[in-house]
């Protein structure tokens, strides 16, 4: 009876003590990042789901640059191929999605420009209902990526603060990294007429 007792303060001092050390937050917060990393993979799939819609609606309603249809659909295709583990959340691998990623933006950017050559394309209504779902999916990307970035933010300072940095440590609790701007995106884009 008595090792029965002692065994169950020892659990609860264990317990106590790992929950006072920041523990129990640190797997808190690092559930969160990966959520939010989630939400992040959920509204690229939402755009990548659209660009087929998209490619069939320019290709039906406008002879159109092949080159352009192409280069959309085999960035799609890239895209679609890189899957980050949300237990992996390194610089490297944010960085390999980030940059299959920033070729679908930049190929959907060129086909959005080459359409204004069509003026029948853009008043069609399928055209138009998927030019607006994709510029809110883009809208609800950059709302992920914030989140994902301040989840990202509030984990990594708690590793990182004393004295949780030592229980980090020991569990092996390591920093993640975040979405950084694409590169150029200090550079005002071009227009013209």
């Amino acid at each position: 009876m008595k090792r029965i007792i002692l065994g169950f303060v020892a659990a609860l001092f264990i317990t106590s003590t790992l929950s006072s050390c920041g523990y129990n937050s640190m797997v808190k917060l690092d559930e969160n990042v990966k959520t939010k990393w989630n939400q992040v993979e959920t509204q690229y799939q939402r755009r990548s789901d659209l660009i087929p819609n998209l490619v069939s609606t320019v290709k039906g309603a406008a002879k159109f640059e092949q080159s352009t249809l192409t280069a959309v659909v085999e960035a799609r295709s890239k895209a679609s191929q890189i899957k980050v583990n949300p237990d992996d959340l390194s610089e490297e691998n944010i960085q390999k999605f980030q940059a299959a990623q920033g070729q679908i933006g930049q190929a959907l950017s060129r086909l959005m420009v080459l359409t204004e050559n069509y003026p029948e394309l853009k008043a069609t209504q399928q055209f138009s209902d998927l030019s607006v779902q994709l510029e809110g999916t883009e809208n609800r990307i950059a709302v992920a990526r914030k989140d994902f970035n301040e989840a990202v933010q509030e984990y990594n300072t708690k590793v990182r603060s004393f004295p949780n940095n030592l229980t980090a440590g020991m569990f092996g609790f390591k920093q993640k990294a975040g979405f950084k701007a694409d590169a150029g995106a200090e550079n005002a884009p071009k227009v013209e007429f």
